[in-house]
């Protein structure tokens, strides 16, 4: 029986033939392609995803409302609310693991950026900031500044291995980026790049969508894809031989994210934490944010479609929020608690339902692009190993200093470009000002000053600080008593020369 013939078979038994409609159609090479393609799907279990995956768009969530309870306080640290003697004991042990060589970052940056309305991966976008930079190199230039900082406070020389997982529509284009650009001045050898899989989009009638007349339309199997590529691409083997003992794990999107933030990793670690989640407080009752809480005595991560309106109105004596510690993905892991998902567990995470549009080619060959959903990714979401954890706390964050993301393009209200750059700057500002600089407009008008500070209502000052300057506000003396004039970015050749006067 020829290759063909073998797999017309098998995707005859799935109910799937019609992916060969077009066979005549197709090139030698792009037979041989398409073939290549389909012998290497899980034909044999083909029928059950397909057909899990229209159940599962037909179903709605179970409500977990009277399961639920909040996080205990005495796994929660906070960086307004605990006492300024245990942030700065977190601190230090953080620092003192990274000098160690104990901690690495992992970057998940495998999706295709669609809201955003780019056709490259999104760490390579650049919001509109004075310097022009990248998600990637701001990443890069953060990484390098958290081991500078430490090799001076701890006087060792400590490397942050930066893990970077991709997807099929994600690695090339990132390796590419990223050789072009010198690494952003980090040692190619600590860069790993890794790609997850790949599974198969599905219609809302069970079958499998072709992208074109020779090709199925793939999708990354989600974030939580992680643990089955950590195994795959032995990443959990490369820490071991790192000594890399605590990962921290974030989403590419982020713009204030703080690599290997040492007092997230000095909290999960003093705590005995095999695995932790930066939160941040809910703006409002009903945000559409899941929630990191316990359902059954379970940790867990629980989406805003999940829970009642009047649950999630909650409160407790205090006025405050009972579910109120929002998600943003970023995480904490042991490489411990990793071996252990991926020997026991990684099996037993349930896909979830994301209705997507997915271009796709009609009965009679033509390329649709839909406008509305029509089809399903199933995907595995970072969290879904919570409840896999024997010790899981959770770290809240202040919203305007750790989570700003890039979601859609600029003219949406939230999650833009445009809100991302102005958190960014907005931030920088707030720096400047603590650090007692005075700064002002191109025409000479003030902007901001230590007295005054900077408001919600102003536009932020184009005033930008390299992550080579300062890593998160610290290091800025230089700037007491100064007047800046913008726009201006504070890089390190501009610190030295503030330095000198």
């Amino acid at each position: 029986m020829s290759c063909l013939e073998e797999i017309r078979q098998r995707l005859a038994s799935a109910g799937q033939t019609h992916v060969l409609q077009f066979w005549p159609e197709l090139s030698e090479e792009e037979r041989d392609a398409f073939l290549n393609e389909l012998s290497q799907l899980d034909l044999a279990g083909l029928k059950a995803h397909c057909e899990g995956a229209a159940r599962a768009a037909e179903s709605s969530a179970d409500r977990l409302d009277q399961h639920m309870q909040p996080v205990p306080p005495e796994f929660i640290g906070s960086v307004k609310k605990s006492d300024a003697d245990s942030l700065t004991e977190w601190e230090n042990e953080g620092l003192l693991q990274i000098s160690q060589n104990h901690v690495g970052v992992l970057l998940l940056a495998g999706g295709q950026g669609t809201r955003l309305g780019v056709q490259y991966p999104k760490g390579m976008y650049k919001v509109g900031l004075p310097s022009g930079k990248t998600l990637y190199q701001i990443q890069a230039e953060r990484i390098q500044q958290i081991q500078r900082v430490v090799d001076e406070k701890l006087g060792s020389k400590c490397t942050v291995p930066w893990y970077i997982m991709t997807s099929d529509f994600t690695l090339a284009p990132t390796k590419n980026f990223f050789k072009e650009n010198n690494y952003f001045g980090l040692n190619p050898s600590n860069v790993i790049m890794f790609e997850q899989r790949m599974i198969p989009t599905v219609s809302f009638d069970g079958k499998l969508i072709l992208q074109n007349k020779g090709k199925l339309a793939m999708a990354p199997d989600g974030n939580g894809g992680l643990y089955r590529a950590m195994v795959d691409n032995k990443v959990l083997e490369d820490m071991k031989r790192r000594g890399v003992e605590f990962l921290h794990v974030y989403c590419v999107d982020n713009i204030l994210v703080k690599m290997a933030d040492p007092v997230f990793i000095g909290f999960c670690v003093s705590k005995g934490a095999d695995c932790g989640a930066k939160v941040v407080e809910k703006a409002y009752a009903t945000e559409p944010v899941g929630v990191v809480c316990r359902v059954k005595g379970v940790p867990q991560v629980v989406e805003y479609s999940e829970i009642l309106e009047t649950t999630a109105q909650l409160c407790g004596p205090g006025g405050e929020l009972v579910y109120s510690a929002g998600n943003i993905c970023i995480h904490f892991f042991t490489r411990a608690f990793l071996e252990d998902v991926a020997e026991n567990y990684e099996s037993k995470l349930t896909p979830h339902v994301a209705k997507k549009k997915i271009p796709f080619v009609d009965e009679h060959g033509n390329l649709v692009k839909p406008t509305k959903p029509n089809g399903i990714k199933m995907e595995k979401f970072v969290f879904d190993v919570f409840p896999f954890s024997r010790n899981l706390v959770v770290f809240e964050v202040t919203r305007e200093d750790e989570f700003s993301p890039l979601k859609n393009a600029d003219g949406a209200a939230t999650d833009s470009p445009t809100t991302a750059r102005n958190s960014l700057l907005n931030q920088h500002c707030r720096w400047a000002a603590a650090a007692g600089a005075t700064i002002l407009d191109q025409q000479g008008n003030v902007l901001l000053n230590p007295a005054s500070g900077i408001t919600a209502d102003k536009p932020p000052a184009l005033f930008e600080i390299s992550p080579l300057v300062s890593y998160f506000g610290e290091g800025l003396e230089l700037l007491k008593g100064k007047t800046l004039q913008t726009p201006l970015v504070l890089e390190e050749e501009e610190a030295k020369v503030l330095q000198a006067q």
